[in-house]
């Protein structure tokens, strides 16, 4: 099982949520779902996602940003931000295995508060003209790339 974790800021898109947690449970990472979610947790799109891995997930609700924040500095971990407003790619970034990797709200990431708490902003980079990639496609990407530099698994 991998130190790292997976935050979930508000999410908002349920199918997008299980898959996520399809993959922690695969890969023996813990999940940090920050509320409010724009969702009911038990929604069977997130049921569907996830399959029958979720009672695999190692899943820890936040009921509020604050919550998490004293949570997350009572361990000491770095909290690593996937965003589009940030200018480090991620596979220049330089992982630990105990970092918190998150991602923001499918609809809007998150608010200027939360970009200036984390430790590390990184980005992944596209072609031209391009928003964003699905927020279950990035933590996939972002996941593998901690891993592989942290040997995690």
């Amino acid at each position: 099982m991998s130190n790292l974790r997976i935050a979930l800021y508000q999410p908002d898109i349920p199918g997008n949520t299980g898959t996520i947690l399809r993959l922690a449970a695969c890969l023996g990472i813990a999940v940090d779902v920050i509320e409010p979610a724009g969702f009911d947790l038990s929604n069977r799109n997130l049921k569907r996602a996830g399959m029958d891995y979720l009672a695999s997930v190692t899943l820890t609700r936040h009921i509020t940003w604050e919550r998490f924040e004293a949570w997350r500095e009572s361990t000491g971990r770095r909290l690593v931000l996937a965003s589009t407003k940030a200018a480090e790619p991620y596979t220049r970034f330089s992982f630990r295995s105990d970092d918190v990797l998150l991602f923001g709200r499918e609809s809007a990431g998150v608010p200027d508060h939360v970009h200036d708490r984390a430790d590390g902003r990184i980005i992944i980079p596209m072609a031209g003209g391009q928003r964003s990639l699905n927020v279950a496609i990035s933590a996939a990407m972002i996941v593998g790339e901690a891993i592989r530099q942290t040997e995690a698994l």
